[in-house]
Parts: structure tokens; sequence; C-alpha cells
């Protein structure tokens, strides 16, 4: 009987485990770019890893892009793909840059867990979350996004 269930056992955690390897290969092999994660660690910094990869969150009110309103685009830290635009950003008061919308096409949403979750669409880069808070006479949208995801270039 002790063998049977540690045979059972053993069965369970084997077949848990292939499952949740093949999930993890199947989701980061879906974007155009693809780089290990000790290739991400040393091209991006710590903070960056942390949140990009790692999906973690920033501090509130840390990142300077939160009160930059010069004109020109927000691209994503880990590969350069252009995610939103200057004109959209607005001042939500939340302590992170917020956005009315995205670039179309260059932004993912979910992640299996959360589906306001938002990455980057061409390296997977996890940026933050969108709200329907926004405001009410554009998109009513808030993308809420870590300021370390995002690399901006100024217009011209």
């Amino acid at each position: 009987m002790n063998k049977f269930i540690l045979l059972l056992s053993l069965s369970l955690f084997l077949s848990c485990n292939s499952n949740a390897q093949k999930k993890e290969t199947k989701q980061t092999e879906t974007f155009k770019v693809f780089k290990t994660n000790a290739e991400w660690k040393q091209e991006l910094t710590k903070e960056q890893y942390y949140v990009l990869r790692q999906s973690g969150t920033e501090r509130p009110f840390s990142s300077p892009l939160n009160k930059n309103y010069k004109k020109g685009v927000y691209v994503c830290a880990a590969c350069s793909t252009p995610l939103f635009e200057s004109e959209h950003k607005f001042d939500s008061g939340t302590g992170w840059p917020s956005f009315d919308r995205e670039i179309k096409g260059n932004v993912a949403y979910g992640n299996g867990y959360e589906s306001n979750e938002e990455h980057c669409a061409t390296c997977g880069g996890h940026l933050g979350h969108v709200f329907n808070d926004g405001p009410r006479d554009t998109t009513g949208k808030r993308h809420c996004i870590n300021g370390v995801a995002l690399e901006f270039i100024p217009e011209g």
C-alpha cells in the first residue's frame, strides 16, 4: 500500500512539473524577441529585470517619466518597440506614467492570471496594468505603466 501511494504521489508530481514547463516554454516562444533569463539579466538593469521579466512593480512616484510631458514616443526598455505616444499621456495622480491608449498591436494583454496585465507584444516584457478609470472624454482607459519598463524618445 505504501509503495502504491509513493508511486501515485511521484507520478502526480512529475505530471504537474511537465505541464508547467510546457506552458512556460509556449508563452515565451510566442514573442518575436526571445532571450534567456541570463541574457536579459545582462542587458537590463536590476530594476528593469524585476519589472519586465519578473512582473514586478516599481515604487509609485519613483520614475522621472511620471511627470515627463515632452513630445515623443515611449518605447519598451527591453526591445525598443514603440508602445505609447506622448499625446495620449495624462497625469492620473497614481504615481506611475499613465496613458489613455496604446499603439495598436504593440501591447499584449493578460498572462493567464490577470486579464488587465499589459506586456510588450514583441518581447513579452511586463509593462503594467490597464484599468477602466481613465479619462471619460477619450477612451476611459488608464494604462498604468512602470516607468522603468519604458524609454522616452523625444520628437525630432
